[in-house]
């Protein structure tokens, strides 16, 4: 017999209800009734890091966009590469999971002292700040069609992707990852960053998860 998801902790936000639930070892984040993760795979995250380290040269800064279930922020973490890991993430209880429920799959990176938690809205916090980065790699939805919250829309228009590439330094690639395939997307990242690279990770069922990598020029 299956086992059933249990509700392990509800919080109530600025933004609504997130749910953080388990099952058979695993734990999957519920906003707002909607499903955003889960612990099962991790593929496709691991290698939205891995391809924007691979992209540039020598040791780098690096920001990541959306702290999820951890995947990204393990795999930046045991790169010696990784010199400097901020982490921006809107929710201060899915930090918090990663000092309790999670913290397995984060590999306690928010103990390596690379590590910066930035609790702020991405979009806010890249508008406010003039730090620069190699390599950004956002993940903080399900795609640029597909976006948590209305106000993430503007991170995957024309502004949006000119903000991010005043982020980047000389050299430095942005990663972005999708639950599925953006033509549009791509086609504006070429036009305001750089040359793109598309990465798709198969997965069980639906469409192949997608990492664009852009190059900035």
């Amino acid at each position: 017999m299956e086992s059933a998801a249990v509700t392990v902790e509800r919080r109530v936000t600025e933004r609504g209800e997130l749910v953080l639930r388990a099952e058979a070892g695993h734990y999957e984040v519920i906003s707002n009734g909607v499903f955003l993760m889960d612990t099962r795979a991790g593929r496709s995250e691991r290698l939205l890091i891995q391809a924007a380290l691979a992209a540039v040269s020598g040791n780098a800064r690096l920001l990541i966009g959306g702290l999820g279930v951890g995947f990204s922020l393990a795999e930046a973490a045991r790169s010696e590469r990784a010199t400097e890991i901020t982490v921006v993430e809107i929710e201060p209880a899915l930090v918090a999971w990663h000092r309790s429920h999670l913290s397995r799959f984060s590999e306690h990176a928010l103990d390596d002292p690379r590590v910066r938690v930035v609790t702020a809205d991405i979009v806010t916090w890249l508008r406010g700040t003039d730090q620069r980065f190699d390599a950004i790699c956002l993940d903080v939805d399900n795609g640029p069609d597909w976006t948590v919250f209305d106000g993430n829309a503007d991170l995957y228009g024309v502004d949006g992707a000119a903000l991010l590439r005043s982020r980047l330094r000389p050299g430095g690639v942005l990663a972005v990852w999708s639950a599925a395939h953006s033509p549009g997307y791509a086609r504006r990242l070429a036009e305001h960053v750089g040359p793109v690279d598309t990465h798709r990770v198969e997965v069980p069922r639906g469409e192949p998860d997608v990492v664009y990598l852009a190059h900035a020029r």
